[in-house]
């Protein structure tokens, strides 16, 4: 049986996020290693004021995601695969050798301003819960027109989708949501994300990238946006490039791990939004989040998973 590390997308981020990272030397190096590299003090990144912008949000998620990580796998927490959604691909791709952190932190600042750039308000992400897809959908095309671009942007699980568009066509899909019996939540995202909206940042982050160095990862890279696994680093380039306008199937992913032999899926912080949505999936398995499960309860549960497979 096998482990998997995931990373969420945008959303449960927090003020302070980063001073409640590990106290570990890892968590040390990797934040002097950020600071050089942005050529400024990280730590400032997750300020009440710094967390209204989209870089540095995303950055903060790269960071936490990755040192997490590391230091899991220090204590001998090993993944046989990692997946991340949205942003959080990018933490992914680092943990599973694909890509350096020093290359992911500049990929991430860019993305973060690029997505800003592209839309600085009046946009964004709602959850739309107690709902099928085919009553979502629904919504989505009476919604939809050039005055209110709506667009279906995550499929979760069955019943917890994510639709991307202006304030106005997200304020109409929450009321026809309750209309149907189910009910909508605006997330703390301020970029109408995974749908093609974002095409032109996107292919701007892609030309970008091409510059970047992408290795065979030493562990399997699942996509959240397509649920296979990638071994190839061009592809995984590409995945990471475009992932902000294609959109998320974090269900179909996580039913592709639990195919391939997953049974221990450990969400890195900050949250446990995954484990939630992994956990109806995991149902011969575990789901839990770093965030409320203490190190040597991970440690027993990795050791008894990777034990399982002989």
């Amino acid at each position: 049986m096998k482990v998997i590390f995931t990373f969420p997308g945008q959303g449960p981020q927090y003020i302070d996020m980063l001073d409640d990272l590990p106290q570990h030397e890892i968590t040390q190096s990797r934040l002097n290693q950020a600071s050089e590299i942005l050529n400024e003090d990280v730590l400032a990144l997750d300020t009440e004021q710094a967390l209204k912008d989209t870089r540095a949000v995303q950055l903060c998620l790269l960071i936490s995601g990755v040192i997490h990580s590391e230091v899991m796998i220090s204590h001998g927490i090993t993944p046989d695969m990692t997946c991340g959604l949205s942003i959080g691909a990018f933490a992914a791709g680092v943990v599973c050798g694909a890509l350096d952190f020093s290359d992911a932190l500049s990929i991430v600042a860019l993305r973060g301003r690029l997505m800003q750039d592209a839309y600085p308000q009046g946009y964004g992400l709602t959850a739309i819960k107690g709902l099928f897809i085919n009553q979502v959908e629904a919504i989505v095309q009476q919604i939809n027109s050039p005055e209110t671009p709506l667009y279906l942007a995550n499929i979760n699980s069955e019943q917890q989708l994510v639709v991307a568009g202006n304030e106005e066509a997200m304020a109409n899909a929450i009321e026809l949501a309750n209309a149907q019996g189910g009910g909508g939540t605006r997330l703390q995202v301020s970029v109408p994300s995974h749908c093609e909206l974002l095409n032109e940042p996107a292919q701007k982050l892609t030309g970008a990238m091409q510059q970047v160095q992408f290795n065979r990862p030493k562990c399997a890279y699942l996509s959240g946006s397509t649920g296979r696994v990638l071994w190839q680093g061009d592809k995984i380039r590409d995945d990471l490039a475009m992932n902000m306008a294609r959109q998320v199937k974090w269900n179909e992913a996580m039913v592709s791990a639990y195919q391939r032999d997953i049974r221990l899926a450990i969400e890195c912080p900050p949250g446990s939004v995954l484990t939630r949505l992994t956990k109806p999936v995991m149902t011969d398995g575990e789901a839990l989040s770093v965030s409320q499960t203490p190190l040597q309860t991970i440690i027993r549960l990795a050791e008894r998973t990777h034990q399982a497979r002989y």
